[in-house]
């Protein structure tokens, strides 16, 4: 049961930085859109539905239910957030509506402007990888390769002619390999696997991510956007259960978990070289680099130019410094919700916040965190280059 936490912040008339550089992204007339369709690949933090379809709605997933959704959508919507996510900002800003959950539709039509695969609880590895490494996730969690499995069969659906009638659309679209991999870490993390033998599936997770680069190129797409880990070090379900006593394991700037960050930095690490190999491979591919790493960051480090007053807390779920609990979590047992997400870096404890997630975007959009710009790579889309250049994103980002 749910009950409101007047604590955690209040509603202010004067719209800071992060929310008038936003009206830049989501206020401005429609435009035409810089892709034709998109087609993402991820875990919950690039899910729009799909849990739901899957797993069905007795699965007593939370996120099925409110308080999930209530900031946009009014509803649950299947977003593992309390509203828009990374991808979301990102279709709207090209001129798309929200990218439809794949298993949701049924007809070509449906998937006019592309498809989601992306499934809250999905892994870039399959069970067998962990299973061989003394580690059960069990059979039923959907992985990377099923996802591809769900796109080609998506392919023949709107391929009636043969493959080679989808080249046009599939070169012209963009992907997403969404950020992907965090629970193939999450899941031994929160089983006390030790970091040192989760390090060791780095390199494994890299190499699934690359091959699935590999096989879309293949299949003839031209344009990859390829996101980072997160800073999991910043986490506040991680920041209670890793709790230390030894000021040296947290990074002075933002209070974060400095172990758990390197963590996600190697990982990105990894992934970057293996981007530039594939770069080498096929010059005339654009594959971009998002850096969630970075973006995410830069609330961290400076919440207030982003609205957000408590980076490290989560607005749904329990008591305590970090707004969550070992016995409580949004939308079980009696847990709170604070009066204004918009404050708040995390929603729940484990994703991020709306709020977070337009600031991550804004990063994204504008170009800071993408290798190359994602405002240089395609000249269809002017909206990218006039939110690069605008005053309040200036502001921003510059300071």
């Amino acid at each position: 049961m749910a009950s409101s936490a007047p604590g955690r912040g209040g509603r202010q008339l004067i719209l800071p930085a992060a929310a008038v550089a936003l009206m830049v992204i989501v206020g401005a007339e429609p435009a035409a859109a810089c892709y034709p369709r998109v087609f993402s690949f991820g875990d919950s933090l690039t899910d729009t539905g799909n849990f739901r379809f899957y797993y069905g709605n007795n699965s007593g997933e939370p996120a099925l239910r409110p308080p999930y959704g209530e900031t946009f959508f009014r509803r649950a919507t299947g977003r593992f957030s309390n509203g828009r996510l990374v991808l979301d900002f990102i279709a709207d800003t090209m001129g798309l509506p929200f990218v439809r959950p794949y298993l949701s539709g049924r007809r070509a039509e449906d998937f006019a402007c592309g498809a989601n695969f992306a499934v809250g609880g999905a892994t870039a590895l399959g069970p067998d990888f962990f299973r061989s490494r003394g580690f059960d996730i069990g059979d039923g969690r959907v992985h990377l390769g099923l996802q591809m499995k769900w796109f080609h069969d998506l392919l023949e659906l709107l391929c009636r002619s043969g493959r080679s009638g989808c080249s046009d659309m599939i070169s012209q679209s963009l992907f997403i390999v969404g950020e992907i991999g965090g629970n193939d870490y999450n899941l031994p993390l929160l089983s006390r696997v030790p970091i040192e033998k989760i390090r060791s599936f780095t390199p494994s997770v890299v190499a699934k991510i690359s091959s699935t680069i590999t096989e879309l190129i293949g299949l003839g797409a031209k344009n990859l956007v390829v996101p980072g880990n997160l800073p999991i070090g910043c986490v506040p379900k991680y920041l209670l259960i890793f709790k230390s006593d030894d000021k040296e394991d947290y990074e002075p700037e933002t209070g974060c978990l400095r172990w758990m960050n390197e963590f996600s930095e190697y990982h990105n690490k990894l992934l970057l070289e293996e981007l530039e190999k594939l770069r080498k491979l096929n010059p005339g591919v654009t594959i971009i680099y998002a850096d969630y790493y970075g973006a995410a960051m830069e609330i961290f480090h400076s919440p207030e130019r982003f609205g957000i007053e408590e980076p490290l807390v989560a607005c749904c779920g329990g008591e305590g410094p970090y707004g969550v609990s070992l016995s409580t979590a949004c939308g079980y047992g009696d847990y709170k919700v604070c009066d204004n997400p918009d404050k708040y870096g995390s929603w729940d404890g484990f994703h991020p916040s709306e709020a977070a997630y337009k600031g991550i975007a804004m990063g994204l959009l504008r170009g800071t965190y993408t290798q190359p710009s994602i405002a240089s790579t395609t000249s269809s889309c002017p909206q990218l280059t006039e939110l690069g250049s605008s005053v309040e994103y200036k502001v921003l980002y510059d300071l």
